[in-house]
């Protein structure tokens, strides 16, 4: 943990991609281009020594698209091949698990006068709950409902039971499959 970190900077087309990475990343390619392109290349790759890329898959195809020939790099020599394939993993994962701080969020996009949709940022809806107006709107139940009990139905990848997660039976019949009505 007390090592210095050592940034050396290679050639862009001297970097290795990852053969079995498996982020999708081609989404943020353009919002990491635009961030790149307004700030500047600010996070080294991480790369083993023969170039291949443990981290930075995106900033590496951000800097194609950019025409960027030479970024920063830190040499993950420090690992073994199974952390490698571990941190890999990791530095993808924690991103994902942490979320935003809406109020704060908010305030922060005040204060910059920059268009942050560039990066991948949707305008904030900035309705306070104090704002908004009861429209009178009635919901008007059918007589007879369409979904009966008993009855299954596929949504996409999901299986929706019209039943009582109470019930043994209706919980063993929606994990035991049965006849399937298609929306």
């Amino acid at each position: 943990m007390g090592e210095k970190l050592s940034i050396i900077y290679k050639k862009v087309k001297d970097l290795k991609p990852y053969a079995n990475n498996p982020r999708l990343n081609d989404d943020a390619v353009e919002y990491l281009a635009n961030s790149i392109r307004e700030f500047g290349f600010k996070v080294p790759m991480v790369i083993t020594s023969d170039g291949e890329i443990v981290a930075g898959h995106t900033r590496l195809k951000a800097c194609q698209k950019l025409g960027i020939e030479e970024v920063p790099c830190i040499i993950a020599d420090d690992l073994t091949p199974e952390q490698i394939k571990a941190f890999r993993l990791a530095d993808n994962k924690v991103a994902e698990i942490a979320d935003w701080d809406f109020p704060k969020l908010e305030m922060e996009m005040q204060e910059i006068e920059m268009d942050m949709t560039a990066f991948g940022f949707e305008e904030l809806d900035n309705t306070t709950p104090s704002e908004i107006a009861d429209d009178d709107y009635e919901i008007e139940l059918p007589k007879e409902p369409r979904a009966k009990r008993g009855e299954m139905y596929r949504l996409g990848n999901h299986i929706l039971l019209c039943g009582d997660a109470t019930s043994a039976e209706d919980v063993e019949k929606l994990m035991g499959g049965g006849m399937l009505t298609y929306c």
